[in-house]
């Protein structure tokens, strides 16, 4: 067994190690900002904002595990299985999850990222 397995097996246990990372933050994210919303429903009433304070909780923990994920595909594929269908492959993915990432953006911010914030 030479240097270059065990590498190669060290590479592939971060990579899967960042993705379970990943679910683990997208799970707690929607399991806490779904109790904290509730919570606020039940004792503060609805119109303390809770809906709006819910989805910039639950997007902000979808943001963190997307990027995440995206960084384990790409420790994978660049490191590991460089082939020209696996990094075609990861063009697909990154530009389907950068597009939910916008998404995500807007939804929260009610804005595009390039618009600038309106005055307080």
């Amino acid at each position: 067994m030479g240097w270059g397995s065990e590498i190669h097996s060290a590479i592939e246990s971060i990579s899967l190690l960042i993705e379970l990372l990943a679910v683990t933050i997208i799970v707690i994210s929607i399991v806490y900002g779904s109790v904290r919303y509730l919570f606020d429903l039940y004792f503060h009433r609805a119109d303390t904002g809770a809906y709006h304070t819910f989805k910039v909780r639950l997007g902000s923990g979808l943001l963190l595990g997307l990027e995440m994920l995206v960084a384990g595909d790409v420790i994978r594929t660049v490191a590991l299985e460089p082939t020209l269908e696996n990094v075609i492959s990861l063009g697909v993915l990154v530009i389907i999850r950068t597009f939910l990432s916008w998404s995500l953006v807007v939804e929260i911010e009610g804005r595009w990222p390039w618009q600038k914030r309106p005055s307080a």
